[in-house]
C-alpha cells in the first residue's frame, strides 16, 4: 500500500491510515475484527473513491494491521476514539460510513457520535452485540473466568481470541435491543450463506433504526466476506448512490 500515514490516537497510540480528498462526505471503511485496511473491499472503496474524485479514509485499530499497539487492549470504545480522532483530522464535515462485521456494530458508535455530521451508513454482514448473540454462555464463562477465549480461525492459521476486556465494553455497548438514534440513510449488506453473521442480525438492526430510509439487500448465495466481484460491485453502487448530491 501507499500513501501511509500516522496519527497518535487518543490513548498515545500511532494508528496507521490512508487519506484522500475529494468531493461529498468523507467515505470511511471500518474493517472487521482482526481485519485491517490492506483487505480486498477496503482497497476496492479507496480505489474507487480515487477513482471518482471522492474523499476516502482507510485505518488499522490500534493493535491491528500496521498500527501500533497491543490487540489485546482492544475495544470498541478505544476505536471509537480512534476513528473519530481521525475524521476530525481530515477536517470532515460530513462522512459516510462502511462498516464490515464487527466495523458495521463500530459504525453504529461512531455514527451515534458524529450526530448531524453522519451522511450515511453502510453496513457490510454487520454484526452488532455479537457479544450477546455469538457466544454460548459456556464460552462467556469462560471469558469471564480466564480473561480470554481462543476459538478456531476460518480465515488463518492462528486462533480468534476474545480478552474480557473487549467483552465487557461490548456488553456496554449493546444497541440493537432499543430504538437506535440514527436518522440517516442507511443500507445493508447481508449474505444468506453467512456462516458467522446469521442474515436475520440486518433484519433487526434494520427494525431497531429510527430512519425511514433503510434498505436491506441479502445475497442468497453470499457468504460473510462478501468479497467477490458481484460482491464489491454493490457495495461501491450503495457508496455511489449515498454519496451521490
Amino acid at each position: 500500500m501507499t500513501g501511509i500515514k500516522r496519527l497518535a490516537s487518543p490513548h498515545g497510540i500511532e494508528i496507521a491510515y490512508r487519506h484522500i480528498g475529494g468531493t461529498g462526505p468523507l467515505i470511511v471503511f471500518l474493517p472487521g475484527y482482526m481485519s485491517d485496511m490492506a483487505g480486498g473491499k477496503a482497497t476496492a472503496v479507496f480505489d474507487s473513491a480515487a477513482a471518482n474524485g471522492r474523499a476516502c479514509l482507510l485505518l488499522d485499530y490500534s493493535g491491528c494491521g500496521i498500527s501500533d499497539g497491543d490487540f489485546r487492549d482492544g475495544t470498541l470504545s478505544r476505536w471509537r476514539d480512534e476513528v473519530l480522532e481521525l475524521i476530525d483530522h481530515a477536517g470532515a464535515q460530513q462522512v459516510i460510513l462502511v462498516g464490515s462485521s464487527m466495523g458495521g456494530w463500530l459504525m453504529l458508535l461512531v455514527g451515534l457520535a458524529l450526530g448531524d455530521r453522519l451522511a450515511g451508513l453502510i453496513g457490510i454482514a454487520a454484526a452488532p452485540d455479537f457479544t450477546d448473540w455469538g457466544y454460548t454462555e459456556a464460552e462467556k464463562a469462560t471469558i469471564r473466568r480466564e480473561g480470554v477465549l481462543y476459538q478456531d480461525n476460518s480465515y488463518g492459521p492462528e486462533p480468534t481470541p476474545t480478552w474480557r476486556g473487549f467483552f465487557d465494553d461490548g456488553v456496554e455497548h449493546e444497541l440493537v435491543a432499543r430504538e437506535i438514534a440514527i436518522a440517516c440513510p442507511v443500507r445493508l449488506l447481508h449474505g444468506q450463506a453467512d456462516a458467522d453473521v446469521p442474515w436475520q442480525i440486518s433484519i433487526r438492526l434494520a427494525e431497531a433504526l429510527s430512519s425511514s430510509d433503510v434498505r436491506v439487500t441479502l445475497i442468497k448465495d453470499g457468504d460473510h466476506r462478501l468479497s467477490r466481484e458481484v460482491d464489491i460491485a454493490l457495495l461501491i453502487n450503495a457508496i455511489s448512490q449515498l454519496s451521490s448530491p
